[in-house]
């Protein structure tokens, strides 16, 4: 029988799991979503997207780091997950969520998609969580970081066509992401030369993205 007088374990500090390095990453990545979604609201989307695109770099590059350093504990690890998936449901179910519903100016017609993308990320990450990846090279339906690289190339069309018809392409793509999320198919997981791709990327639309947010009234 245990002495329930004998010391317990003592329990890490929430807050110095902040000062892990892969952890800062990740919540340098959680700001870029907060931005995000304030613009959103606000209605300011190229900012909107400027945010959401780098919240998908540092989501990307937190693992990047976080395999680079050999020292890391097992609760600095098992934590470090956990505070990804929470954050990409932010990242890249929330703040869509959030951008649809605002540019569809908060009509009722736009709840069930936004929706559809926030129960399909959850999901989503719930079953990665559980599961982990297909094999060693792909994932189980659409990674949900890429519905931040599709709704930022998407808003490349806003402001070619009229609001209307944006709408409705908006409307669309977040169905079709939602679908991915959750669809029994096998999808690559991107690595090695993709980072750099990613970051040219993330550069250009912020660049194409921050020109169109100057031209704001």
């Amino acid at each position: 029988m245990q002495n329930s007088n004998s010391p317990q374990p003592v329990r890490p500090s929430i807050v110095g799991f902040a000062l892990d390095l892969p952890n800062i990453c990740s919540l340098a990545g959680l700001f870029c979503s907060l931005l995000g979604i304030y613009y959103a609201i606000r209605g300011v989307f190229p900012a909107a997207m400027i945010g959401i695109l780098w919240a998908v770099v540092f989501d990307w590059f937190d693992g990047v780091i976080a395999r680079r350093i050999k020292n890391r504990t097992f609760q600095q690890r098992a934590v470090g997950a956990q505070l990804d998936s929470l954050i990409d449901v932010v990242s890249f179910a929330v703040c869509p969520a959030i951008v649809l519903l605002s540019y569809g100016q908060y009509s009722p017609w736009f709840v069930p998609g936004a929706f559809a993308i926030l129960s399909a990320g959850t999901l989503r990450l719930s079953y990665f969580n559980v599961f982990g990846l297909a094999d060693e090279s792909t994932y189980t339906g659409l990674a949900i970081d890429n519905n931040g690289l599709v709704l930022a190339f998407v808003f490349l069309l806003d402001g070619w066509v009229g609001r209307g018809t944006f709408s409705v392409i908006l409307y669309i793509t977040v169905l079709a992401l939602a679908t991915m999320n959750v669809a029994s198919v096998r999808t690559p997981k991107l690595t090695g030369g993709w980072y750099y791709a990613l970051v040219v990327y993330a550069f250009v639309m912020t660049a194409v993205f921050g020109w169109r947010w100057a031209q704001l009234p």
